[in-house]
């Protein structure tokens, strides 16, 4: 067996909330590492809003989430997947505790989040059940595992601090990939491993980043071009295989479902923060974060409740 995991992030570009980093992880037949995965696992999955038939949607998160919609298509199949590993969180401090259980306590210092952290999630239950029993029969047909969903949560004061450090974002950016990268290292690497991070940008060279990162591993350049970089990273008896690609959110089911589980997060993480300030002004236009929304909830802040107190460094990123 192979083992494939996807990386990618939600929250890069926004002022406000926090930056979630993400992975899925399957074991697939050496014959299937190339393969269509929505192909193979076509009775279950589609990357497509339209026609789903009951199906689990998994596609980049921006074609997945729409102000119409919201969270719906992002709650069933993060949840749906949860449940094929046996893990059902029923409120939003149980999923950060499956997904990243790192960022707990640093979350319990804000008081968007301490009040909110016991809130229910909102889901079909009945629906999800099925969805995921019609999954797990799929991958179980196909010789396919899901292994592990995994997410790097920064919360904005963590953010800023890291920045303030390395006074770059990318590389916060990168910081918190590769703490997904070790743990699929450390837990798959005995199996092929293939990790597909998606790319930024126009960035093609990696290898002092992760000569940095990954010190006294023996490090081998693949390819390195404007679509992708590969490089096959080695220590002792276990090595993986790295390939930043420029589109991965949309070409690989396994960064796809990742992008999804990072988006669900992010959202519910900033629907804190709506609630919040909302429940000490009703008339208050919540925001997604990003940075000209953002500024414009920050002066309405200051115009509307300017006696209401928070710390500037928990709810404004620097950068």
């Amino acid at each position: 067996m192979a083992v494939l995991v996807g990386i990618d992030e939600a929250g890069f570009g926004p002022i406000l909330g926090p930056l979630v980093v993400s992975s899925s992880s399957f074991s697939v037949p050496h014959n299937l590492i190339g393969a269509d995965l929505w192909q193979i696992l076509r009775n279950s999955l589609s990357n497509k809003r339209k026609h789903l038939a009951g199906r689990l949607l998994i596609c980049d998160s921006k074609k997945a989430y729409s102000k119409s919609l919201g969270t719906k298509h992002l709650a069933r199949t993060v949840l749906a997947c949860l449940k094929c590993l046996s893990q059902e969180p029923a409120t939003l401090t149980e999923l950060i505790k499956l997904l990243c259980p790192d960022c707990l306590e640093r979350l319990g210092d804000y008081p968007w989040h301490r009040e909110a952290g016991g809130c229910r999630i909102s889901a079909d239950s009945s629906d999800i059940a099925l969805a995921s029993a019609v999954l797990a029969d799929d991958l179980t047909a196909n010789g396919i595992k899901l292994l592990e969903l995994k997410s790097c949560c920064l919360d904005v004061a963590q953010y800023n601090k890291m920045v303030g450090i390395v006074k770059n974002k990318s590389r916060v950016l990168f910081t918190a990939a590769s703490q997904l990268i070790k743990n699929a290292f450390d837990n798959f690497a005995a199996d092929e491993l293939q990790i597909i991070v998606d790319r930024q940008g126009g960035r093609m060279r990696y290898r002092a980043d992760l000569q940095r990162m990954f010190e006294g591993m023996e490090l081998k350049i693949l390819s390195e071009s404007p679509s992708a970089s590969s490089y096959e990273l080695q220590s002792d008896e276990k090595k993986m295989r790295l390939h930043f690609v420029v589109g991965a959110d949309e070409r690989f089911l396994t960064v796809s479902l990742a992008s999804m589980v990072s988006k669900y997060l992010r959202e519910l993480l900033v629907a804190n923060i709506n609630r919040y300030f909302a429940g000490h002004y009703a008339e208050l236009k919540p925001t997604a974060g990003y940075w000209k929304d953002g500024l414009r909830f920050i002066e309405d802040l200051k115009t509307n409740i300017p006696h209401i107190r928070y710390d500037p460094e928990q709810l404004v990123r620097s950068r």
